[in-house]
């Protein structure tokens, strides 16, 4: 089964630590960070549970269709994606368990002063034909 580990900004329950931003931390906090979060990726493709992972930039819009021409592009009010998500992992596991336990670790990446983050991960099964058998 895959699950999706997405990782937000904010937006999910209080935070267990709260840390300043990314673009506040030293360069050295931010590399044992990207360094943590490469190292857990390498674990899961040696185990076979990798699929996937993708960090996003705060850049982008909301585009929706409007029948004809082009289609409105809007940059708020509203809290928008690039506010809450910083991306994610797609891992392929064999149980919600799994998911869970591998969503806990990488919770744990380093922050400020290489204290655990301790961040909310959304854990988030992929839709199968599977999901609607009755």
């Amino acid at each position: 089964m895959k699950y999706l580990l997405l990782k937000h900004y904010r937006g999910g329950p209080a935070p267990a630590v709260d840390y300043p931003p990314m673009d506040r931390w030293t360069p050295e906090e931010v590399d044992a960070h990207m360094r943590y979060m490469g190292d857990f990726a390498a674990r899961l493709k040696e185990t076979g549970e990798f699929v996937d992972t993708q960090a996003l930039t705060p850049e982008g819009a909301f585009v929706r269709h409007d029948g004809k021409g082009r289609p409105p592009v809007t940059d708020g009010p509203f809290a928008e994606t690039k506010d809450l998500i910083a991306g994610w992992y797609i891992i392929d596991v064999e149980s919600w368990d799994r998911a869970v336990e591998l969503a806990g670790e990488l919770s744990g990446a380093p922050g400020p002063g290489g204290v655990p983050v301790r961040e909310w991960l959304e854990v988030r099964p992929f839709y199968t034909a599977s999901c609607t058998a009755e």
